[in-house]
């Protein structure tokens, strides 16, 4: 068995300098975990393969093409392949996502 906790996981370098924790990577999945402070947000960027965001604590904002939403705990968003998407927090308390990548990206994002 295999058990990690988010708090133990070294921060993964990434071109938005937010908290990034990767969780689990295989072949065919990538589940990170995302932590924006207060003011912080990811740069609008597209990835290859469709992404689920599962908000666990706090209200972020998410932008997917041309739509915006503020959402809150045990919310699931989800983000079609190659369309631009971005979150920003723009509360006053801290905002955890879970990113789900499937299936495995085999091509880079691409910021925007």
């Amino acid at each position: 068995m295999d058990v990690r906790r988010v708090g133990e996981l070294p921060k993964e370098k990434n071109p938005h300098g937010v908290d990034v924790r990767k969780l689990y990577d295989t072949e065919n999945a990538v589940v990170v975990h995302i932590t924006l402070q207060p003011g912080e947000g990811l740069k609008r960027h597209i990835t290859p393969v469709d992404v689920a965001f599962f908000v666990l604590e706090g209200r972020g904002v998410v932008e997917i093409g041309e739509e915006r939403q503020e959402c809150g705990p045990d919310t699931l968003v989800e983000s079609p392949a190659r369309i631009p998407h971005r979150w920003t927090n723009e509360s006053d308390a801290p905002f955890r996502v879970l990113v789900i990548k499937v299936p495995r990206p085999t091509e880079s994002t691409r910021l925007l």
